[in-house]
């Protein structure tokens, strides 16, 4: 019972922290049609930025809020060498991606030219170790990564719904459906695509900043295997729940993201590490065929009807 519960709740604790980047490649993958490659660097770029700030002695709050704002520097980069250079997406998300790799090898070394891979931050205040989670109960405490990376995951949700039903919101979610309709509102589609990469990427880099502050350390490489896992969880979400009217997409994705990561553990039960790498692709593959097999029953019921 009490590996039940343990395996339960590494579910809940991964389930929101990549929740939180899903919710971000959603935007882009789901509402542009962008294929961001960039999200394998700006997820470590957030941890990067955090595990340097929090070193250093700086609020672990302005550290997540750091990450972000970084995280979204990046996304517009990958937006202006798309829109404005018209390299196409794929090479611009790789472009800033391998690029990334250098800058947060300095974030590491702190200013250090020669940089470093690997920064721990143990026993330096953290968002689950500080603030109103010390308030906590001794019986909730040890909860306090669930219910905080909870929290804040639902926060990123309530605000992208909120935004995605403002003007800007549409005219975003217009660029990915009807590119056509924009120009003829007067206004620059490319300007809508870079948004949408900088709120993406943002969401990206303050899930790394979360998990980075979760393990106390962060890594140049933890960023590997990243856009796979994002996708997967969007696939996952939205055509296992698609059904249930009553759900958002982010309430999908982020169910996904939990269904995701279950089936993860579970495959990983009884094979060694070396093997989560080829796991997460085969579940990727899965979630595809999935996806298309649920749209090929949707038309069907579509034509029968």
């Amino acid at each position: 019972m009490e590996i039940f519960l343990g395996l339960f709740k590494n579910v809940l604790e991964e389930g929101f922290i990549y929740g939180i980047m899903a919710m971000g490649v959603y935007i882009t993958y789901k509402i542009l049609d962008f294929p961001d490659l960039s999200v394998d660097g700006t997820f470590p770029l957030g941890a990067c930025v955090t595990a340097g700030l929090i070193s250093t002695g700086v609020n672990p709050w302005l550290a997540c809020l750091a990450a972000f704002f970084c995280g979204a520097g990046a996304g517009c980069i990958t937006g202006l060498l798309h829109v404005k250079l018209r390299i196409t997406d794929l090479l611009s998300g790789i472009i800033v991606m391998t690029a990334l790799w250098t800058v947060d090898l300095v974030v590491l070394g702190q200013g250090d030219l020669t940089g470093k891979s690997l920064l721990q931050f143990y026993n330096q205040p953290t968002i689950f170790t500080s603030g109103p989670m010390k308030l906590l109960p001794a019986g909730l405490y040890k909860y306090r990564v669930v219910l905080l990376a909870f929290l804040i995951a639902l926060a990123v949700k309530l605000t992208v719904d909120w935004f995605l039903r403002t003007r800007t919101g549409l005219l975003l979610r217009s660029a990915g459906d009807n590119p056509q309709f924009v120009t003829q509102l007067a206004r620059d589609q490319g300007k809508m695509k870079i948004l949408g990469l900088a709120i993406g990427n943002g969401c990206t880099a303050l899930a790394g900043s979360v998990l980075a502050q979760q393990s106390e350390s962060a890594s140049v490489s933890i960023g590997i295997g990243m856009v796979v896992q994002a996708l997967a969880a969007v696939i996952i979400g939205t055509s296992m729940f698609g059904r249930i009217h009553i759900l958002n997409p982010t309430t999908m994705v982020l169910l996904g993201t939990l269904l995701y990561k279950t089936c993860l553990i579970i495959a990983m039960l009884k094979l060694p590490s070396t093997f989560l790498k080829l796991t997460m692709a085969i579940l990727f593959v899965a979630a595809l065929l999935t996806d298309r097999v649920g749209r090929k029953l949707r038309r069907g019921g579509v034509r029968h009807g």
